[in-house]
């Protein structure tokens, strides 16, 4: 098995053709994002948590806009961290910009203005939220009857 020893390099002085050269996490190729409506009601709140129960989901509000974060690494990645399917990568993936990527300052909770890692962080969220939070089931079940 092949080491990476990783080498001590400055990011802001490498171009962005540079960094994935000496990128060795390949975190832009780890996860996903999916923007979402704006959660609003108790039913959409429900929902969010049914999405985040299920593993490696999280949920995150950043510059006003929602978003689901999925952790769930590319296919693609090859053991040294290279793309596997470089010349033919889907468009997303070549419109991807490195300028201010995860190699320059790794993420961390304190980047989003709301950032729920689980489904207790985002319960206890909604129970602050809504004061009848224990109680959606029997406003869920109105609306349906």
């Amino acid at each position: 098995m092949r080491k990476i020893i990783p080498i001590a390099v400055d990011p802001e002085s490498l171009s962005s053709e540079e960094k994935c050269g000496y990128c060795t996490n390949t975190t832009c190729c780890t996860y996903i994002t999916q923007e979402l409506d704006t959660p609003r009601s108790m039913e959409d709140f429900d929902t969010l948590l049914w999405q985040i129960s299920h593993e490696n989901v999280q949920a995150y509000k950043d510059e006003g806009d929602w978003y689901l974060l999925v952790n769930n690494r590319c296919r693609h990645i090859l053991g040294d961290g290279r793309c596997g399917i470089y010349d033919v990568r889907p468009q997303i993936c070549r419109e991807h910009s490195n300028e201010d990527c995860e190699f320059n300052t790794p993420a961390s909770d304190d980047d989003f203005d709301l950032y729920f890692p689980d489904y207790e962080s985002l319960d206890a969220y909604c129970r602050k939220r809504f004061k009848s939070w224990d109680r959606r089931w029997d406003r869920f079940a109105k609306a349906a009857g």
